[in-house]
């Protein structure tokens, strides 16, 4: 009996077009799932802050004379936008300075370059930065370094003899 070498290694060498198709069909189904479901944090963290509406709260600071006129004072309070699991990171504080009777000014700590905390200086009245050399006059405004912008203020009240600020969600991305 004689066989067909064409024949045999025809059947041998091809797949059948169906199961070829199948597996394409499959292999492109498991890739999109997998791409979708890796997406999906990326997607969540990039619509979160559209979807989400953040709160502002009043946070009392302290009481009106604790605040003498034209002294500025680290004031630290635990910000009511972080997430419970947030631990120490809620914590937060601002430059608080009363400049008259009823009248407060508030910044926040971090430098408008890259977000280092800055120190006050009282003998020559500036905000200094130690990371990169920025340096700020007593009203926020950039008086040297790399600072784009000036210092972010607080908005101040005084209620029930309470100094307040209005926290804000954390990091700012309002110029104020």
């Amino acid at each position: 009996m004689k066989i067909d070498d064409n024949n045999r290694a025809g059947r041998s060498g091809e797949e059948d077009p169906g199961r070829r198709r199948f597996l394409t069909r499959l292999s492109v189904a498991v890739g999109s799932l997998i791409a979708i479901l890796a997406g999906l944090p990326i997607i969540g963290y990039i619509l979160l802050p559209v979807s989400r509406k953040m709160h502002r709260q009043w946070v009392s600071v302290g009481p009106t004379d604790r605040f003498t006129v034209g002294d500025t004072v680290l004031v630290s309070f635990e910000n009511p936008s972080a997430r419970p699991w947030a631990g120490v990171t809620a914590k937060t504080g601002a430059w608080v300075r009363r400049i008259g009777d009823g009248n407060f000014i508030a910044f926040v700590l971090n430098c408008s370059h890259l977000g280092c905390p800055v120190s006050w200086e009282a003998s020559p009245k500036l905000f200094i930065c130690p990371c990169h050399g920025s340096v700020y006059y007593e009203d926020g405004t950039v008086a040297a370094g790399p600072a784009p912008f000036p210092l972010q203020r607080f908005r101040v009240r005084v209620r029930g003899g309470q100094v307040e600020l209005e926290s804000r969600p954390l990091p700012f991305t309002e110029a104020t």
